[in-house]
């Protein structure tokens, strides 16, 4: 009698397992082919993040000086582009950017400050934009020729000699 209760417990379980399986399934497969679904419909919807330039030279600057140059930036996709990330090169760099989802056709922009404090001579620097682009990334370049302090290393001349 035990036994016959045990094998009638085991399959009922094994039917109940199967059967909640079956229906586990059915839910995933409908909830995949939604999501698949609106992305089919979406296929081709990407933002496109197009730089009027992407390098800029801030010619020759003093050391000190703190210069600023703003990147623009217009949305040529067909979806809203949103910058993830701005990451400079340095910690002499401080970006600032449109920090707002950015709609097809209209523009955006990336301002970078560069302070010359510490700094000296040709200065090649990068900011790397990371967005919701299909390329994901994109790296601004700027030069500076920076023109150290006068006086600030070198020899006193001793008066009265």
């Amino acid at each position: 009698m035990i036994r016959k209760s045990v094998a009638v417990l085991a399959i009922a379980s094994l039917v109940f397992t199967v059967s909640c399986k079956e229906n586990a399934a059915l839910r995933i497969d409908e909830e995949t082919a939604k999501k698949a679904e609106i992305a089919h419909a979406e296929s081709g919807k990407l933002p496109v993040m197009k730089f009027e330039n992407l390098e800029y030279d801030f010619g020759t600057v003093n050391e000190g000086d703190k210069v600023e140059h703003v990147y623009t930036f217009t949305n040529e996709g067909s979806a809203d582009l949103i910058i993830n990330e701005v990451k400079p090169s340095c910690g002499c760099t401080v970006p600032d950017y449109t920090k707002t989802p950015v709609k097809p056709g209209d523009s955006g922009e990336i301002k970078v400050t560069f302070n010359t404090n510490g700094k000296s001579g040709n200065q090649n620097k990068t900011v790397t934009v990371t967005s919701n682009t299909e390329k994901g990334t994109e790296t601004l370049k700027f030069t500076a020729n920076v023109t150290p302090k006068a006086g600030g290393i070198g020899v006193t001349p001793v008066k009265g000699k």
